[in-house]
């Protein structure tokens, strides 16, 4: 039987340094993608790991995700290796807004600034190619590690909704972030 053949990545979108942003693929779901939303440390401070998450949910996500839509969602990777995913949903284009969403699923690049590079990354793309006017991120209180990435974005703190949503037994206060573009410092990125 002949072997199947390989199916090549797509080229980076985007990129700074050791960190580049590629489109999802069918291929990411037969790779360590379904194991972080099926971790709970990884699905910790996030909506996910309520239930098993499947190759098929995995794959109908991917397929949504290479989709016309408004929302744009890549694949996070370190020197070939698909370590999270981040993303741009919610896209309102009458309002020029969105919602930024990050995972990064690989506990070995945790503190490495992986996630704030990625995320550099998409903000100034949004404000730039895609002409967003504004740009909201929500994480759970205890999520110290989301707080601070929204902050080194430039985020401002714009709110709490007290006990919006439950995970571990009770409900938890998400905090939101907000990020105009008028307040975006330039960068090489965008």
């Amino acid at each position: 039987m002949p072997a199947e053949p390989v199916v090549p990545l797509p080229r980076p979108f985007l990129g700074s340094g050791a960190v580049t942003l590629r489109p999802l693929v069918a291929a990411d779901a037969d790779g360590p993608y379904l194991d972080w939303f099926n971790d709970a440390e990884v699905c910790r401070w996030n909506a996910h790991h309520v239930r098993p998450y499947t190759r098929e949910m995995a794959l109908e996500y991917i397929a949504a995700a290479q989709g016309d839509g408004p929302d744009l969602v890549l694949a996070i990777e370190v020197e070939g290796a698909h370590v999270g995913n981040i993303s741009l949903q919610e896209v309102r284009p009458l309002h020029r807004t969105a919602d930024l969403a990050i995972v990064v699923g690989d506990r070995t690049v945790w503190g490495t600034g992986v996630g704030a590079a990625a995320a550099a990354l998409v903000v100034d793309h949004g404000f730039g190619a895609m002409n967003l006017h504004r740009i909201t991120a929500a994480t759970f209180a205890e999520n110290a590690a989301m707080r601070r990435l929204a902050e080194k974005l430039g985020m401002v703190r714009e709110g709490v909704r007290r006990e919006a949503l439950f995970k571990h037994g009770r409900h938890h206060d998400v905090i939101e972030y907000g990020l105009l573009a008028s307040e975006r410092p330039r960068t090489d990125a965008g």
